[in-house]
């Protein structure tokens, strides 16, 4: 019998048959194979609600020491992405012109990329997600953060799925640098762009790479 300790509660957990467990998991890949990144939006406004819980839902991931070190900035002032586009596209064309090697520039043109990010205000919203590389307690004093890269990781990942299961299409767009996000959001010192994600409903003409994800029996190893 599991009894009440302080500062612990019984663990709220649904165990299933062999046979439900593996529809759900089957179920669960199902769906998450048919995300795909999309870089062409309508600029149709979604509900803010949803993404106000799909952000929730991220915001449940596990995370070092459990300090929780992120924050997610949603976007949807025009302005705002307007500005962003133009840092963003700046920065882009520094890399096509000379950053990025020949190498990283061949294996993106199958992906049909450019300098060019319209979807930085086409889609409804911009999730800036940001780590706190420490935190800032109630007097202002700095407080350690453990893992945060690996934590903000998890997170995305739960946003990512949580997006796609509530019907919205997304981008995971990394400008390097990105320092531009802090200084045009205005964030605090302790935090650090860590990822932009366009969000919204794809367009209706809207064409994605015909791409060939790697079979189960090369990304797992059985030991």
């Amino acid at each position: 019998m599991v009894h009440d300790v302080d500062g612990f509660r019984p663990l709220q957990f649904e165990r299933f048959d062999e046979e439900r467990m593996l529809a759900r998991a089957r179920a669960f890949e199902a769906e998450l194979g048919r995300r795909r990144s999309v870089r062409h939006f309508e600029r149709e406004a979604v509900p803010l609600e949803v993404i106000d819980r799909c952000i929730a839902a991220a915001a449940s991931a596990p995370s070092g020491a459990h300090k929780q070190p992120w924050t997610f900035v949603v976007v949807t002032d025009p302005l705002v992405k307007a500005r962003l586009r133009e840092a963003a596209e700046a920065e882009e064309r520094a890399n096509y012109a000379g950053r990025m090697n020949p190498t990283w520039i061949e294996d993106l043109r199958p992906l049909g990329t450019d300098a060019n990010k319209p979807f930085l205000e086409d889609a409804p919203v911009l999730i800036v997600v940001m780590r706190q590389a420490w935190g800032i307690g109630a007097d202002g004093e700095r407080l350690q953060h453990y893992y945060t890269s690996e934590s903000v990781g998890i997170a995305v990942g739960f946003l990512l799925a949580a997006l796609h299961h509530a019907g919205l299409a997304t981008l995971t767009h990394t400008p390097s640098p990105m320092g531009f996000l802090q200084r045009l959001l205005g964030r605090p010192e302790n935090e650090r762009p860590y990822l932009l994600i366009p969000v919204g409903y794809p367009a209706r003409d809207c064409l994605v790479p015909d791409l060939v994800r790697k079979e189960l029996d090369e990304v797992r190893v059985r030991i």
